[in-house]
């Protein structure tokens, strides 16, 4: 049977496209939205199989064909689309004419299982999808085995998360909780929370982290909680001798993220 082809932006299958821009809809459905050929490829080698994927021609790259006989061959639906209806449903400035509709990644609390010595990115509190998106790209570099969001704002399913990430989201075992939940679970388990914080004079390569260990960062603004901290096993600095006070949170998760690597390798 032939694709189905698309070309008034009013099409009612568009309109559901927009709609899970929204965590409502996303959270109703368990499905979510991926742009992008290299995002497409990835969440594919990961094992994801789109529900369906819409292309458009006028706007492909050279790999992007290949990205979307490879989404049919897993089983999803291809429905190409006129360069107006695909501006309708795209959310990615420069788009190369790749979207698909997926399932929303992330585990269940109850499905997720610590082996031994995990390596777990902590993550509470954290606002903006970006953020998350390019710590998971770190996460996913630095082999980590668990990513763990804790009282964050935005959601796994979130398209900007699923686009900061390049798809890594779909390649790292993600989940969401409570701080509480989190930190006793990782703590009951002999997992040591190495906390990062201006507020304490040891530096972040002073501790070890070859064990289980969990890397915990916090919120944009605000950092960790007393309660996060408080609750951790270590605090620890990233060296400042600029006049900024601060990184960037990405940032600092990739500085201890590799101090660890570094540690974990030798």
């Amino acid at each position: 049977m032939a694709d189905l082809h698309i070309t008034s932006p009013s099409n009612p299958r568009l309109k559901e496209l927009v709609a899970l821009r929204r965590r409502r809809a996303r959270d109703e459905s368990g499905t979510t939205l991926l742009e992008g050929t290299e995002e497409l490829l990835l969440a594919l080698e990961a094992g994801v199989t789109p529900f369906a994927v819409y292309h458009c021609p006028e706007l492909m790259h050279e790999a992007g064909p290949g990205a979307v006989e490879a989404a049919r061959a897993a089983g999803a639906e291809v429905v190409e689309l006129s360069r107006t209806a695909f501006d309708k449903v795209s959310y990615r400035e420069g788009p190369d004419g790749v979207l698909a509709k997926v399932p929303a990644p992330g585990l269940s609390w109850d499905d997720v299982e610590l082996g031994e010595s995990p390596f777990v990115l902590l993550v509470e509190g954290v606002e903006k999808p970006g953020n998350l998106g390019a710590m998971l790209r770190t996460a996913d570099a630095a082999g980590v085995d668990l990513v763990i969001a804790a009282d964050c704002v935005t959601d796994w399913g979130n398209p900007n998360v699923i686009r900061g990430s390049k798809g890594t989201v779909f390649s790292v075992p993600v989940v969401s909780t409570t701080r509480a939940q989190a930190w006793a679970r990782l703590t009951g388990h002999g997992v040591a929370v190495v906390a990062t914080t201006p507020d304490t004079d040891v530096v972040h390569t002073d501790v070890d982290y070859t064990g289980g260990v969990a890397v915990a960062v916090g919120s944009e603004k605000y950092g960790l909680t007393d309660e996060a901290l408080a609750a951790s096993t270590h605090r620890v600095r990233i060296p400042m001798v600029g006049r900024a006070n601060s990184l960037n949170v990405s940032t600092s998760a990739a500085v201890v993220l590799y101090e660890a690597v570094r540690q974990r390798t030798r």
